[in-house]
């Protein structure tokens, strides 16, 4: 059957509607295998939890996930139910019967997705036979001490075997189609390959595992690309059989993809297989997305910011609040990877900058990097008691002049203020504002850290000379924990803190696609990234100025890193000179562009995938003309054509006041500029030739 070129969605606010007679899903299966499901260890778990409405909407019961089976997750997120497929239940009941331990179930999650678990620890006898096996299919030894690899191995065979005994029982009707993720899956697709499993098979890399060891070790590693021995290399850090796994898979594969262009690049050199199609990681914008009222959103979180900035300066708040703005770095703790070396000397000059030009703003920065701690900072916790002190202290003041002044009133008389407070109070005010006093600068963590001495972020402090101190116009505050709305320091959730906050930075080295500048866009919050980030590179290509809808792209490829430094440095005080009327029509625009990474859109890249797997893998009943490779067209949101759109362009040569207006300012209509920002945006892009009777639009930006 002929697969037809283009790919249905649902319209969007901003995108138009794309036909497809789509794929016959009533007769074909999906499964989607990942080591992440129910199973939250990195990003894979939110790229797979936040596809699952979309697939399931599409596939409905004939799409399952796989996974292993961990007890503590499986009682938490996993409804246990049996297999509605026969064959399905049936294939089950034979790793049953022969000793593994399967589990099926829905994930409750949103679109409540069928699971299959995979018990490892049950199936962990068989694991010296199935070392046997693999090395005489592919040659490829597992060292005992890599408990990792092991595990992935016991995985890949139970999902292999799960396969074999499923086609046997399907016979070709309906035909399967297996997506798996990341090295860990890597073993079940090389299995099935060599044993001729008839079924169609994808594998996407969210990142090449000798990528991350070798920029972890901060190698110059985008323009060495060519240049490294990849087998030596691989071999230095032991991973070796690691790699081979992944490179075996890559090449089994009928379909490989990556989840952007950078990682592609990447794949090509240290995979030697280009990948067939780029399937972008989206994000369930529904989820994030506040309506109308994520201005709102912002001004609420950001008074609770605010609440925990006045305890944690304590005795040192002589900047103004209402002239402060929150920036925010957040992410796994690898310090070169996600680019806090740059970030933390881009503050420095930062800092230099505002105090030459005297200016009036403040910026408080925080840091949420998970790190070993111990506790608390006593420090931190005494500045919260003593603002709650403060707060009580004047509300009971508060009581007394109220009722005083209600008395006098109701009297007819004009209350003498000198009379209104007696001496009492002003005791007590005075004794409050003396516990406010303190000795020592504000502290840069709010925990204990174990290794205080060589913790990177800590060490390159010490460097800078940002201690807090009262003439500094950056202050950091470095959180060595994920946020929680139960903790007793900061209680917020992450989606919370990202609302309140006023930028994102994240000038990450190596990150193959990049989520959280992805949430900060979708919950209208402007954000930093680096075309080396797969996000970065995806809204160059579709956006044509990215800075005029707040999304800043710091050249880490092509420049030296003390100019990437310099360019960062620019970026964030150019963001200081901001007015507050500048920054809300920025986030207005920002929130805009969360059309373009919602699931409903990129979705339509692992329909693709999966198109092509399909025929490739059964070429006489699934059609497709692959005489030109797929080349995805990127629509491109166009420059905003109200008030000058870059605050490099628009803003004073120094910074003022965050509320003061330009009369000059152009006048700005939200709507306005909405509309002809969908009437401007182009068709999304093709798959290969162009559908009949569609048009190819030339690129005008």
């Amino acid at each position: 059957m002929p697969l037809s070129r283009s790919v249905s969605m649902t319209s969007l606010s901003g995108l138009p509607p794309w036909e497809d007679e789509g794929l016959p899903v009533e007769d074909l299966l999906l499964f989607e295998v990942a080591w992440e499901v129910t199973n939250k260890v990195g990003g894979i778990y939110t790229v797979i939890q936040t596809k699952s409405k979309i697939t399931v909407d599409e596939w409905g019961e004939n799409y399952f996930l796989m996974g292993p089976y961990y007890e503590h997750n499986c009682k938490t997120q996993v409804e246990v139910c049996e297999a509605p497929n026969p064959a399905i239940k049936k294939t089950m009941d034979c790793l049953s019967s022969s000793g593994c331990q399967v589990r099926f179930g829905r994930w409750l999650i949103e679109g409540c997705p069928y699971v299959i678990l995979f018990d490892i620890g049950a199936a962990a006898w068989n694991l010296d036979r199935w070392k046997g096996e693999f090395w005489d299919t592919c040659g490829i030894g597992l060292p005992f001490h890599d408990r990792e690899a092991n595990d992935a191995l016991i995985f890949g065979s139970m999902v292999a075997w799960f396969f074999k005994e499923l086609t046997d029982q399907l016979q070709d009707m309906p035909n399967v189609i297996a997506h798996f993720h990341e090295w860990q899956a890597g073993a079940g697709l090389i299995l099935c390959r060599s044993r001729k499993v008839p079924m169609a098979t994808i594998f996407t890399t969210h990142a090449t595992l000798l990528g991350r060891y070798l920029c972890a070790g901060n190698v110059d590693f985008y323009n060495n690309l060519d240049k490294f021995n990849i087998d030596k290399e691989a071999g230095d850090r032991q991973i070796y059989h690691r790699y081979c796994l992944e490179r075996a898979a890559v090449h089994c594969s009928h379909v490989f993809s990556t989840v952007s262009q950078i990682t592609a690049v990447e794949a090509d050199h240290i995979l030697h297989r280009k990948p067939d199609v780029v399937t972008p990681n989206g994000l369930n914008v529904k989820k994030f997305s506040a309506m109308h009222e994520f201005q709102n959103l912002h001004s609420t979180n950001k008074a609770k910011i605010q609440e925990f900035v006045r305890g944690h300066f304590y005795g040192h708040l002589d900047f103004n609040l209402e002239k402060t703005l929150y920036f925010f770095i957040a992410g796994r703790y690898e310090f070169s990877n996600k680019g806090a070396d740059i970030f933390l000397e881009s503050l420095s000059r930062l800092n230099y900058l505002l105090r030459v030009h005297k200016s009036d703003m403040t910026v408080v920065v925080f840091f949420i990097m998970p790190a070993k701690t111990n506790n608390f900072n006593v420090e931190t916790l005494k500045g919260q008691a003593v603002r709650k002190q403060l707060w009580d202290t004047a509300h009971s003041v508060k009581e007394k002049f109220g009722k005083r002044l209600y008395e006098s009133l109701l009297k007819g008389e004009i209350p003498d203020m000198n009379k209104i407070l007696d001496r009492d109070d002003f005791t007590i005010m005075k004794r409050a504002i003396y516990a406010t006093q303190r000795h020592s600068l504000p502290p840069v963590t709010t925990h204990n850290m174990l290794e205080d001495s060589t913790d990177p972020i800590l060490s390159n402090v010490r460097r800078i000379g940002l201690f807090n101190a009262r003439t500094d116009r950056v202050k950091i505050v470095f959180h060595p924990e994920f946020l929680s709305s139960t903790s007793p320091l900061l209680p917020m959730d992450y989606e919370e803190f990202v609302r309140g906050c006023h930028l994102g930075v994240f000038p990450s080295y190596y990150e193959p696609w990049g989520y959280t500048p992805g949430e900060c866009t979708v919950m209208g919050i402007p954000s930093v990234t680096t075309n080396l980030s797969g996000f970065g590179c995806f809204v160059e290509e579709h956006v044509s100025d990215p800075a005029a809808y707040g999304i800043y792209i710091v050249d880490r490829r092509f420049r030296a890193a003390d100019e990437s430094c310099n360019q960062l440095t620019h970026f964030m005080f150019a963001f200081c000179q901001q007015t507050r009327r500048q920054r809300i029509i920025q986030r207005n625009r920002t929130e805009r562009l969360s059309d373009l990474l919602d699931w409903k859109y990129l979705g339509r890249f692992y329909m693709h995938a999966r198109h092509l797997a399909l025929s490739r893998a059964f070429p006489d009943k699934f059609k497709m003309d692959q005489a030109a490779p797929p080349h995805p067209e990127g629509f491109r949101y166009p420059r905003p054509s109200s008030v000058p759109p870059s605050p490099s362009v628009s803003l004073h040569s120094t910074p003022h006041h965050s509320d003061e207006e330009d009369e000059n300012e152009e006048p700005y209509d939200e709507e306005e500029e909405a509309e002809r920002d969908r009437q401007n945006i182009k068709a999304p892009f093709s798959l290969g030739v162009m559908p009949v009777g569609k048009k190819k639009h030339a690129n005008l930006f």
